[in-house]
């Protein structure tokens, strides 16, 4: 699974493509997504001469909200530990290395700090169902946990389902800029494009604090 880094950089936004691969004997995990890239941490510049210019870069801080490290969601049985997931050297976001592992996107919120939170996961394998095969099967008002480094939790409740289409993903609705603490899981779903080698659609879990 591949996460791909891409859009414009002026808007604070994810879009997520995830599909999978037809291999001889079935299909493989979901491997592909492609997360819309937020903006650099470059937000102004200032000038000390006619030709100096110098990057101002703002300092990222999460004050009282430690790191994710698992992800709980007892009524699908989901129990997983979360990798980081950063961007690889040719600007994609780098994939959870193991089907049963899902990842968080560390340059993005962490779970429980205002703004969306992005969880990513496998949804097969080439052996079987992966970490979030079950995710589409979360109801509206299923519990999500996200444990943190420091030893608390930030409990999370399910507000909604969303399948779209990936040639269509509507990245600035669903990633737009908020004040508010929000989580979001994504695997893909949908038919399987056969001619493509990779799922038609897109599964997002939206959930809040509560």
């Amino acid at each position: 699974m591949i996460l791909a880094v891409r859009g414009a950089a002026s808007v604070r936004e994810l879009g997520i493509v995830l599909c999978g691969v037809l291999l001889t004997g079935g299909l493989t995990a979901c491997n592909s997504a492609a997360i819309g890239q937020p903006p650099p941490s470059t937000v102004a510049q200032t000038s000390t001469s006619g030709t100096d210019v110098q990057p101002f870069r703002s300092v990222r801080t999460y004050t009282g909200v430690a790191l994710p490290v698992r992800l709980r969601i007892p009524s699908q049985r989901i129990n997983t530990p979360l990798q980081r997931l950063g961007q690889a050297a040719d600007g994609t976001i780098a994939a959870p290395t193991e089907w049963q592992v899902a990842g968080w996107y560390d340059e993005g919120p962490r779970p429980g700090q205002k703004g969306p939170a992005v969880i990513v996961g496998h949804i097969d394998s080439r052996s079987g169902p992966a970490v979030f095969f079950r995710l589409p099967d979360l109801k509206r008002g299923d519990a999500v946990y996200v444990d943190r480094e420091d030893g608390s939790t930030v409990r999370f409740r399910v507000t909604g389902r969303r399948q779209v289409a990936k040639a269509r993903f509507p990245a600035k609705a669903v990633y737009s800029p908020t004040l508010r603490s929000s989580l979001l899981l994504m695997t893909c779903g949908g038919s399987f494009d056969q001619s493509a080698g990779h799922y038609r659609d897109n599964i997002i879990i939206t959930a809040v604090p509560g």
